[in-house]
């Protein structure tokens, strides 16, 4: 990504370059440098880290003693900068040609009892380096994501702001319970029996801006789950969130695309990005983030079962792949079985597939799928076969991976899912797919009475390499509407009455869309998970190991927070 910061990195500091900024321009030029001690040798070298690069330091004076001094110490570096010899140049350094020789060296802080060193070679556990993630946080590689992010933000908000006129406004984190969503962080207040939610988004507050006039509005957005953590979710997280006011579903998706453009102008492809249909997504992928880098798409072979054909929602997939990956291991094949039961479908290996249908059988399917790929089927309910066929799907897709069979493109894959149910069928009756305030598709609005399972929602996914990096919809505008949703899905319209009262003053046509900022990061810099690329992560369980929280609190806060415990 290109730097967009000023290169005046020593602007009101008593340092006059950084580590890694010296070259053989600077020779014979008289220095001031800070950092962190990051190797001694020989009483005599010194290399010297700060957040731009390395630098060695080389003592002159036989007065000058840092032997005894700890790594990791902060030292600040007073000398001149000279050409190193031609047999002690380092090729592997940015700053590999030069040293700084020592005229004065000032201890500004002393490391004691370091839990780690910071070496790659000797990377501790996550667990640890979570814990004192203060020293974590010096990892170069840590410094160039945080720096990285940073400037990716800042090359948003000059897109949004300076290119198109938005207004970046900060919304209230503690708000009230919102119906339906994920759960929320409750707050206690010292009035009894009332408390605060930590909002999981900013929606009705960005809709409620939208009626109050300000038609362009943005902002990252800090929001909270009260949710099981991830590899790419946590407690908290961070979210471009936007909204605009008279536009439609090709008026956000176009602006999302601008800005991705802007912001990664060698990772995109030039827009318009590809659309699929939610429908298309399920029946060759088996998933509504699906990774298209690679192929593996299933055919619908449902037709190879006649019998069946009356059932209602039954259907039949196949997943193809090269034969050359052979038979199913023991392990994968109790991989499968456990996601087969998850789904409550029927799942037949290749291998199975002559026993169980018969040769005619089997030689129809080489038809459709071809005859050099061997297959997995998927049967029973329409969705379910399909969720169980996808998660098939990308075991297969590992299991070529490590054998070198799988096809993969090298560029990165972005596009959009649109025409999402409206409503999901719930234990309890409807419930929403997206989010209650999602505007239904206008053509299919007549089948709200008879047939809402039907309604397509005016909602949209955008999907990079097989996650969900943002998501949107054109917003219900019109408060009966809304309280019509509201009620199809069992909600308590009072608790919103606020809103309703929004939308009834007059609010125009609008839409928006979040995108996942900490996994758009960690997709983008191909780290393992959103915690490599957040400076203050939760663990897996949701918690802090740096400060210990989630913690107790003291009886007496309890008593002011009308707090009981069992």
């Amino acid at each position: 990504m290109e730097n967009c910061y000023s290169k005046h990195y020593n602007s009101f500091t008593y340092r006059s370059h950084t580590c890694g900024e010296l070259s053989s321009a600077q020779v014979g030029e008289y220095v001031t440098i800070c950092g962190w001690v990051q190797y001694l040798r020989l009483s005599k070298f010194l290399l010297l880290r700060d957040a731009y690069g390395v630098l060695q330091c080389t003592v002159s004076e036989e007065d000058i003693d840092f032997s005894n001094i700890p790594l990791e110490s902060v030292v600040k570096v007073d000398g001149k900068v000279s050409l190193r010899p031609k047999n002690a140049i380092n090729s592997e350094m940015s700053t590999g040609e030069i040293e700084v020789i020592i005229q004065r060296l000032e201890i500004l802080s002393t490391a004691e009892n370091l839990p780690f060193n910071l070496r790659n070679y000797q990377k501790p556990k996550e667990q640890l380096r979570m814990q004192h993630r203060y020293i974590d946080l010096r990892f170069p590689e840590m410094q160039s994501i945080l720096r990285l992010r940073s400037q990716m933000l800042h090359r948003m908000r000059r897109f949004l702001v300076e290119q198109h006129g938005f207004v970046e406004v900060e919304t209230p984190t503690l708000f009230c319970q919102t119906p339906g969503g994920a759960r929320e962080f409750v707050v206690p207040t010292h009035h009894a029996g009332l408390f605060y939610s930590l909002v999981q988004s900013p929606q009705q507050f960005k809709q409620m801006l939208m009626s109050g006039g300000v038609d362009r509005y943005f902002q990252i957005a800090r929001c909270y789950r009260d949710e099981t953590t991830r590899p790419d979710r946590q407690p908290e997280f961070t979210q471009l969130d936007v909204e605009m006011s008279f536009t439609d579903l090709g008026g956000v998706l176009s602006m999302i695309e601008s800005l991705l453009t802007h912001t990664f102008p060698k990772l995109m492809q030039e827009p318009p990005l590809k659309k699929i249909t939610y429908k298309h997504a399920l029946e060759h992928y088996g998933s509504d983030k699906p990774n298209v880098q690679y192929g593996l798409q299933f055919k619908n072979i449902k037709q190879l079962f006649p019998e069946k054909s009356r059932i209602p929602h039954f259907d039949a997939f196949a997943v193809p792949y090269p034969a050359e990956l052979g038979k199913i291991t023991a392990k994968n094949k109790d991989k499968i079985k456990e996601i087969a039961k998850k789904h409550k479908v029927k799942v037949i290996l290749d291998h199975d597939i002559h026993k169980e249908f018969g040769s005619d059988f089997e030689s129809n399917l080489k038809n459709i799928i071809g005859q050099q790929n061997s297959a997995i089927i998927s049967m029973g309910d329409y969705e379910n076969a399909c969720l169980c066929l996808g998660e098939i799907r990308e075991l297969i897709a590992s299991l070529l991976r490590t054998r070198n069979l799988l096809k993969t493109e090298e560029h990165t894959e972005v596009l959009w899912v649109v025409d999402f149910p409206l409503f999901t069928k719930g234990e309890k009756g409807l419930e929403t797919c997206h989010h209650p305030f999602t505007s239904p598709h206008p053509d299919d609005i007549h089948l709200l009475d008879s047939d809402p399972l039907k309604v397509r929602a005016l909602a949209y996914d955008l999907v990079m390499n097989g996650n969900e990096i943002g998501g949107g919809s054109v917003r219900i505008h019109n408060a009966r509407l809304q309280e019509k949703i509201l009620s199809m899905l069992g909600m308590d319209a009072e608790k919103l009455r606020h809103f309703l009262n929004a939308l009834r003053s007059g609010c125009p046509p609008h839409a928006g869309i979040a995108l996942g900022i900490d996994r758009l990061v960690s997709i983008v810099f191909n780290t393992d998970s959103i915690r490599d690329v957040i400076a203050f992560p939760k663990t897996h369980e949701g918690k802090d190991p740096l400060s210990g929280a989630p913690s107790t609190i003291s009886e007496q806060d309890k008593q002011y927070y009308h707090i009981r415990t069992c």
